[in-house]
């Protein structure tokens, strides 16, 4: 089976996966929130083939519900579920950074090989590569920070690199509650992981 938790807010639920981070998507209701979930699971066995992780998923099978907020509603899933709470053993904490590295590798050449204006929405909204990329990469070290690994706005790509290395080395560690900053780091490498394959997924989308 899937293990699955839903986020659900006034407007929107989010479908998210507890065994692999970054799969997760939303809809108006539980239904169609569980359903974009399992649409995606062929585009998500590209990052678990980049990882090196066999990816065979069942049936879903929802174990949490949470409470979402004005977040949620907004597009992102900002609940933790119990499970992040947990206790993280190395082999849980490596294998959720060697997906969340795989989904930067799939970002970068995402962004390389898009053109920098990508097919608008129905409304015609939506930022063009060079936003959308920027747009992740500044979130990124925000939410960096909540883990307690702090960087200034970057003025080279090395510098973006230097944060992943170093946000891969916090989350891939062994660890316990209570933690020492605001995000459990199975929590952190679920947002992270998801925000980048959002837009991944957006590029590729409109690119076409």
């Amino acid at each position: 089976m899937t293990r699955i938790y839903l986020e659900t807010g006034a407007k929107k639920t989010f479908a998210c996966s507890l065994e692999w981070p970054g799969w997760c998507r939303s809809g108006r209701t539980e239904e169609a929130a569980i359903e974009a979930l399992m649409s995606y699971a062929p585009r998500y066995r590209v990052v678990a083939e980049r990882a090196g992780v066999a990816f065979e998923p069942g049936d879903p099978v929802v174990v949490e519900r949470v409470k979402g907020g004005a977040t949620t509603d907004f597009g992102a899933p900002e609940k933790p579920a119990a499970a992040d709470l947990e206790p993280v053993p190395a082999e849980v904490a490596a294998r959720d950074v060697a997906l969340m590295r795989a989904a930067w590798e799939l970002f970068d050449e995402t962004v390389a090989h898009s053109p920098e204006e990508l097919r608008k929405g129905p409304r015609g909204g939506g930022r063009d590569r060079d936003k959308m990329a920027g747009h992740v990469i500044d979130a990124e070290r925000n939410y960096a920070r909540q883990v307690g690994v702090r960087f200034k706005p970057y003025t080279s790509a090395a510098e973006r690199d230097a944060l992943r290395e170093e946000l891969a080395a916090l989350l891939a560690r062994p660890s316990s509650p209570p933690w020492p900053f605001k995000w459990a780091p199975r929590y952190a490498a679920r947002r992270v992981t998801w925000h980048v394959l959002d837009h991944v997924w957006e590029m590729e989308d409109r690119r076409q």
